[in-house]
């Protein structure tokens, strides 16, 4: 096997071992540097923390009997789950161009 390609395995594998740390590094970034992220991430936490409901939803088992605030609550705390989930995936995503850009031209690909 050639250098580049023993260097690449050992790259991804190392990402490997890293990962929940780029993730946290992401998030943040993220709160941090991005006021519409840092506002939907406060806004996740208030309800959290206004509507225990929704803990024993996304983490606890068994039935459960919701009111309409409650209700609506938890539809608005997935709402915001999910568009913080897709700016960290976007942010991963340019961060993995980015790395990238600059491993291929450490090892003189580019």
């Amino acid at each position: 096997m050639s250098i580049e390609h023993d260097a690449c395995c050992n790259l991804a594998e190392r990402l490997d071992d890293v990962f929940e740390e780029i993730d946290s590094d992401t998030c943040t970034d993220l709160r941090k540097n991005d006021g519409e992220y840092a506002e939907m991430w406060h806004e996740a936490i208030r309800l959290k923390q206004e509507f225990s409901v929704i803990e024993e939803v996304t983490e606890g088992s068994g039935a459960l009997s919701l009111s309409a605030e409650e209700h609506n609550a938890l539809i608005r705390y997935l709402a915001l789950s999910n568009s913080m989930e897709n700016a960290e995936r976007k942010q991963i995503y340019f961060r993995g161009h980015m790395d990238c850009y600059a491993y291929l031209k450490k090892i003189g690909a580019i």
